[in-house]
């Protein structure tokens, strides 16, 4: 029997109710310990919706530091070069809401911000964002509202940075899902040009 769950009471049954420490770690500015770990963090999931709820979640990453801190309530993201969809952006357009969670590789916790959103094309800190000589087409600039660490449970139960898990041949290489999903009219020798050692060197591109 399928029972689904259709109002907040009855996920609080569920769930019960977030203690002390889980309600009260909030902020709505950063702290100098927030500070040193976006200095640390190369990586972050940015998640978005639409106006009419359609969401989106949008890896980011760079050398570590790419946020860029500008005031105790305002961070920055920088655009690399992409595949152009920008699904996230469109979606900061007409929803300005945004979550962010950034990651340092070999931690279980993240940090997370959650805030609004607005797109710039230039300001002068964009030449802070330089990397290899590129500056950034645009940044989303992030006015925090909340701001917390998340603990290690979904981490520590996946094993995530345990390398003795990790099976990346356990699928097809990139090239191959591309060719077998979407069927585009490259050969499947033309996509694993495109994605192969080569590729990294269009990042920045």
């Amino acid at each position: 029997m399928t029972v689904e769950i259709t109002s907040t009471a009855e996920l609080t049954e569920l769930l019960g109710t977030p203690g002390p420490r889980a309600v009260a770690k909030e902020r709505p500015r950063l702290h100098e310990r927030d500070r040193q770990w976006l200095a640390a963090s190369p990586f972050c999931l940015v998640a978005t919706a639409g106006a009419d709820g359609t969401c989106d979640v949008s890896p980011k990453g760079d050398p570590p530091g790419f946020a860029l801190v500008l005031d105790d309530q305002t961070i920055a993201l920088p655009e690399r070069p992409g595949n152009k969809r920008a699904d996230g952006y469109r979606n900061i357009l007409a929803n300005p809401h945004i979550g962010l969670i950034f990651m340092i590789p070999g931690r279980t916790d993240t940090l997370r911000i959650n805030g609004r959103a607005r797109l710039l094309r230039d300001a002068p800190w964009f030449d802070e964002m330089v990397i290899k000589g590129h500056r950034p087409v645009l940044a989303v600039v992030v006015e925090i509202e909340q701001i917390f660490y998340h603990c290690s449970k979904a981490f520590l139960r996946s094993e995530l940075w345990q390398p003795e898990t990790w099976l990346p041949d356990q699928l097809p290489s990139r090239a191959r899902l591309i060719k077998e999903v979407e069927s585009p009219a490259e050969t499947l020798d033309d996509l694993e040009r495109r994605y192969g050692p080569e590729y990294a060197t269009t990042l920045y591109a």
